[in-house]
């Protein structure tokens, strides 16, 4: 392998849906160039290295498992509490536990699948953008709700809500549509948190504070039950 081939090799491609944002950033700074507004081009030269950092989507390596939950999104685990799932998911009405992620805005913010199944409904919900991190995001804050039936059917909610300075929530899917476990299913602009929704009783195997990796960190094992995982930071 040359270098150059050994340099390239080394960045991430970059999705679609970002290309017409870094041409935007892109000709702004060409012009500001153009106007003589050097120290300001160059800040434009670096928003739009930002803008392309952000859109980038990498392969991952997913565990194989039918019984594996995999996390939808990177960034920190923010939360993993017992709560009743939003009434969009038509989950049972009963505590389960939920795994928060957040997305700041320097993770990768394409969504995949935590599981192979089929997605029996998706609902887009409008709404604020209040702080992701926020608990009452989850209910206030623009949302699209997944809920996705295993072969065996069994049922898990997965939700993107948009963030404090996201705009748009992007689906690759529909409803009807069957994901394998890792696939790409949506993306979120600009910083924002995906909740999973694990069936009653499922451990979490994730821990609070934890760096999760789309496509690849295993948050919860269905065919485990009892008492969610403890960390310890070091």
């Amino acid at each position: 392998m040359s270098i150059i081939q050994s340099v390239t090799s080394s960045f991430a491609p970059i999705h679609r849906e970002g290309w017409r944002f870094i041409a935007i950033f892109a000709g702004v700074t060409l012009l500001l160039f153009w106007l003589g507004y050097q120290p300001i081009a160059w800040i434009g030269v670096v928003l739009t290295a930002w803008c392309a950092y952000f859109f980038r989507d990498p392969e991952r390596m997913t565990p194989l498992g039918d019984s594996l939950v995999i996390s939808p999104a990177d960034g920190r685990v923010s939360a993993i509490e017992s709560v009743i799932p939003p009434p969009e998911l038509d989950l049972p009405r009963e505590m389960m536990t939920r795994i928060s992620i957040f997305m700041n805005v320097f993770d990768v913010h394409v969504n995949r699948s935590p599981i192979a199944a089929r997605i029996i409904k998706l609902t887009y919900v409008p709404g604020l953008f209040v702080n992701a991190e926020l608990d009452k995001a989850s209910e206030d804050n623009e949302r699209q709700a997944l809920t996705l039936q295993t072969g065996a059917g069994v049922n898990i909610g997965v939700v993107q809500i948009a963030g404090l300075i996201a705009r748009r929530i992007v689906k690759f899917v529909d409803e009807g549509t069957s994901l394998q476990a890792g696939q790409r299913f949506g993306l979120i602009r600009f910083g924002s948190r995906v909740d999973v929704y694990l069936p009653k009783g499922v451990a979490s195997l994730a821990c609070l504070g934890q760096r999760a990796v789309a496509g690849e960190t295993v948050l919860a094992d269905l065919s485990q039950l009892g008492p969610s995982r403890n960390g310890r930071k070091d």
